[in-house]
């Protein structure tokens, strides 16, 4: 929407509204396909504005379009508000951004190298 923005914004093509319910999950067509070039992938990421007003995220934020998938665009949205929440036609409903996927080789190890942090994982840090 503006000429710094990150991202492209999507939005729904559904034939009629649809009300997304408390708790429910919804995947809400957006009316296009597209191809991702190889070495890419495209990031689909919920609406700030719809998450902090509405409750309105995705249920698997950051979603990825790998570059061979060349079926319809959609988006998993799900309601965490508490009210019901209207779908029309060509509402923004996500953003999406094409990002560079590096190309990495996995090496199978016995052990890791030690580090500082370790093993501890969640809230190590106490905050």
């Amino acid at each position: 929407m503006t000429e710094h923005a990150a991202g492209f914004d999507l939005s729904a093509a559904v034939s009629e509204p649809v009300t997304l319910h408390p708790g429910e999950i919804r995947l809400v067509p957006c009316g296009f396909s597209l191809g991702v070039p190889h070495g890419y992938e495209a990031q689909i990421r919920p609406r700030s504005g719809l998450a902090s007003k509405h409750g309105i995220t995705m249920v698997n934020a950051p979603g990825t379009i790998d570059s061979d998938y060349r079926g319809e665009v959609q988006v998993p949205l799900i309601n965490l508000g508490r009210q019901p929440f209207v779908i029309e036609r060509g509402m923004r409903i996500a953003q999406m951004l094409i990002l560079p996927v590096p190309q990495v080789e996995m090496i199978e190890v016995e052990q890791l190298d030690e580090t500082k942090r370790g093993t501890r994982g969640f809230g190590h840090t106490g905050h």
